[in-house]
């Protein structure tokens, strides 16, 4: 009995105690995101005003790669791999100059024209405050890499306003296939706070329940299968693009501010010959599709992939959430319109169900499905999701992820590595029944030409 109290007063301690924690980590890291997003405001605001304002971009680049050499290097690229990177590898150790590096390259960035997100900073940033508090309340390694988990997961709820889903991201998009139970309740607790921090502050979000109220129809059940097919091959083919051209700009034997520059350039002769409409962040036109039904083109999600890649390859700073996010809307938009469906309900479930694939996070995007679009869309949303995350396969957007599952049993392969180190082989019996399909197939083709001559 002595033992039992004793094993209940202790946790009962450790609650307190992260939930104190927790709560001043939420109120720092909302009082950081609502100044990174009034920020970013004012200067696109401020850069718009030419209209050729995009054409500063290879001195931006140039400026954003200068600065994050000099004073803080972890800060390059997009924001959440860098933090998932130091919680595995560092126990949470960020450096505090990333903080004011990230906010102020990522505004330079987006305002000017670069295709990137305000997710990854607003994670980053948390995360690096969240480091740098530990340090100063002389925590343990293992709790300050809790305590960083919960800054990434502040710092998401705060940006997109869904302090359920953007916290639960924080914790999922760590590890394939596994979520740290134990950072659960202050990761929640942290992201609740910085969301009401926020939004007392004035910050607003975008929240849209979508009217069309869909049958679960055996037509409609098919439709919503074959949706998350087509995302998660799209999800497939953003990271397999990203990864490839990073390669390639690697092999690059030219002086690396001159790199920067031309990858600037390259991206305002892009925005200057398609659309502004690419840039940025792009947040108008899911928007557009989702509240007033605007149409997509066809190539829409594929410039996107295109000024994305640029963007995070050649020195610009920012998120790939928001991207990932204008990917998937207009996916979705153009699908339903290919097959006579509601537009906004199928920009909505791809602009989630892109997450769900590209970052391997199929809860919290099925749940941000529910916090932003409402109940109605919630479970056909959440199927695409977990179709969306299968069809990517075991590779993602963030490659310091660690694989802690596979994602079919019909494949040998290790866990416990990161995903851009997996090696997924197809088990030898899955190789014969392969071959068998396709021999078949193979014959029964054969004979309906045969049947369709003798005819």
């Amino acid at each position: 009995m002595h033992k039992r109290i004793e094993e209940q007063t202790v946790i009962f301690f450790t609650i307190i105690k992260w939930i104190i924690l927790a709560t001043m980590i939420g109120i720092l890291v909302g009082l950081s995101t609502t100044v990174f997003i009034k920020l970013l405001d004012f200067a696109i605001s401020l850069a718009h005003r030419n209209p050729y304002y995009y054409f500063a971009l290879p001195s931006v680049f140039v400026l954003t790669a200068w600065i994050a050499n000099k004073f803080a290097p972890t800060s390059k690229g997009h924001g959440t791999e860098k933090v998932i990177e130091a919680v595995h590898k560092r126990s949470g150790k960020i450096n505090l100059a990333v903080v004011p590096v990230k906010l102020f390259n990522t505004i330079l960035t987006i305002a000017f024209g670069g295709s990137a997100g305000k997710e990854g900073p607003s994670g980053q940033i948390g995360a690096g405050l969240a480091s740098f508090f530990s340090d100063l309340m002389k925590l343990s390694k293992d709790q300050r890499k809790k305590l960083v988990i919960c800054g990434i997961s502040a710092g998401f709820a705060a940006i997109f306003g869904t302090p359920i889903s953007g916290a639960l991201f924080g914790l999922e998009v760590l590890y394939v296939g596994a979520v740290m139970y134990e950072v659960m309740l202050p990761a929640f607790i942290s992201g609740i706070v910085a969301y009401e921090v926020c939004s007392s502050l004035g910050m607003t979000y975008f929240h849209s329940t979508i009217d069309f109220a869909p049958q679960f129809t055996r037509s409609f059940f098919i439709i919503i299968v074959l949706s998350g097919i087509v995302f998660g091959s799209i999800s497939f083919l953003f990271i397999e693009s990203s990864r490839s051209a990073q390669r390639f700009i690697s092999k690059w034997k030219i002086n690396e501010y001159l790199k920067n520059a031309l990858g600037g350039l390259s991206l305002a002769l892009l925005i200057f010959l398609f659309s502004t409409r690419y840039a940025g962040l792009g947040v108008e036109t899911i928007e557009g599709l989702i509240d007033d039904h605007q149409p997509a083109f066809w190539y829409d999600f594929l410039l996107k992939i295109v000024f994305t890649i640029v963007t995070l390859s050649f020195g610009g700073s920012g998120g790939v959430v928001t991207p990932t996010f204008f990917i998937g809307a207009t996916a979705g938009c153009f699908f339903a319109q290919l097959i006579g469906m509601d537009t906004a309900t199928f920009a909505a479930i791809g602009m989630v169900s892109l997450l769900a694939g590209a970052a391997n996070t199929p809860i919290a995007a099925s749940i941000m499905g529910l916090e932003i679009f409402g109940a109605r869309l919630a479970p056909f949303a959440a199927i695409s999701c977990v179709i969306s995350f299968l069809m990517t396969g075991h590779r993602s957007i963030f490659p310091s992820q660690i694989l802690s599952v596979k994602k079919s049993a019909s494949f040998d392969m290790d866990v416990g590595k990161e995903i851009n180190e997996a090696d997924p082989r197809v088990k030898r019996e899955e190789r014969f029944y392969l071959y068998r399909f396709w021999q078949i197939w193979k014959w029964k083709w054969k004979n309906r030409n045969y049947d369709k001559d003798e005819k």
